[in-house]
């Protein structure tokens, strides 16, 4: 498995917030290849908040040629893998002797920093020319985008609807009253246990119908559910038995794919049992690119490092200065977990530990 010059071929398949720590954090010390659809690391909490202030997102865009200086980025999407061999949308074969699979959600966005900075532009005129936006789903996204919203422009009505019993249904009820509350506090029109039908509008009327036979008034709306694993493309390869029935990658203590030894999986796509979040696909990344520097120095598997699943920790901005947060033996919301994420929303400390300005 050794390459030209003595140094291990890695490839890394996903430049999302695991695959592109792990790429800077390996760089030196492999023969490196990165493989991402589109030209940047998106630090993807940061979303909701470049759609109502749109200049945010020259920071929380960061191109992947800014924190990679010592390996090879090819912008394409993976289609297959063999043993040997990453297979590529635009006909490449690329050799590995290590692959770590990150890719995360599937999520089409521009290929370009400067197309997908355009594009919260447009979603911000969209927010300013209306006086009434409807946000479909109660998840964090649908949440993090009213409160947003409520505080930069509180003059417009907002109607959040989500088809669950409970905003927040990942984490405890407290969190999901206290942001209930939150929102209510701003004027969000909260309904629960609705669906709506996004083709209901007819050409020139902006009415929405629900599943309850009731009507919603809006001149805008955001649809913000859970974006599906991009794993689909694993289902005819070699690890298409390594699925499994929610379409994620089964992992073992070291992150290594069961029963691969130099095939590791990171981020969303691992059916590790804890919440899907940012912070702990950084985990993950740091703990095979340990695994990896060992291994590649021709290191015992014995003293390679396991990864403990996190505990239950979430926080949610609610606007610029507040956000509920749920620790393993608490829950606060206001100024507080506010002051924790809410201002910056950790994106100059995530551009420190990509080695940038904050």
């Amino acid at each position: 498995m050794e390459s030209g010059g003595g140094r291990r071929r890695v490839v890394i398949i996903g430049g999302g917030i695991g695959g592109s720590l792990l790429a800077k954090t390996i760089q030196f010390n492999a023969d490196l290849t990165l493989i991402d659809p589109k030209e940047y690391l998106e630090l993807t909490w940061a979303n909701l908040r470049n759609m109502v202030e749109p200049s945010f997102a020259d920071r929380s865009v960061i191109n992947h040629r800014e924190y990679l200086t010592n390996g090879r980025i090819v912008t394409t999407a993976a289609i297959n893998i063999t043993d040997t061999e990453v297979l590529t949308a635009d006909g490449g074969h690329i050799v590995y002797d290590y692959l770590v699979i990150a890719t995360g959600h599937a999520d089409p966005v521009p290929v370009t920093k400067v197309e997908r900075l355009h594009q919260y532009d447009a979603e911000n005129q969209k927010i300013q020319s209306a006086q009434s936006i409807l946000i479909v789903g109660g998840g964090p996204s649908g949440v993090e985008l009213a409160g947003e919203i409520a505080t930069d422009f509180p003059g417009k009505k907002v109607t959040l609807v989500h088809k669950g019993p409970r905003l927040l249904e990942f984490i405890g009820t407290k969190a999901s009253d206290k942001s209930l509350g939150w929102l209510r506090s701003r004027k969000v029109e909260v309904k629960l246990e609705l669906a709506v039908d996004l083709n209901s509008t007819s050409d020139g009327s902006q009415v929405y119908q629900t599943s309850s036979g009731e009507s919603i008034q809006a001149d805008c709306h955001f649809l913000c559910v859970a974006k599906p694993l991009a794993t689909a493309w694993l289902s005819e390869s070699i690890l298409k038995t390594n699925l499994d029935k929610n379409g994620r990658l089964m992992v073992d203590e070291y992150l290594r794919v069961k029963g691969r030894s130099n095939i590791f999986a990171i981020g969303d796509i691992t059916d590790i049992p804890e919440l899907k979040q940012g912070y702990l696909a950084h985990r993950h990344a740091l703990v095979v690119a340990k695994n990896l520097k060992l291994l590649m120095d021709g290191g015992k598997e014995s003293k390679m490092a396991k990864y403990e699943p996190g505990s239950v920790i979430a926080i949610v901005s609610l606007g610029k200065k507040d956000a509920v947060a749920q620790f393993p033996f608490t829950t606060l919301s206001g100024r507080i977990p506010g002051l924790l994420k809410s201002g910056d929303l950790f994106v100059g400390r995530t551009r420190k530990q990509m080695g940038l300005q904050p």
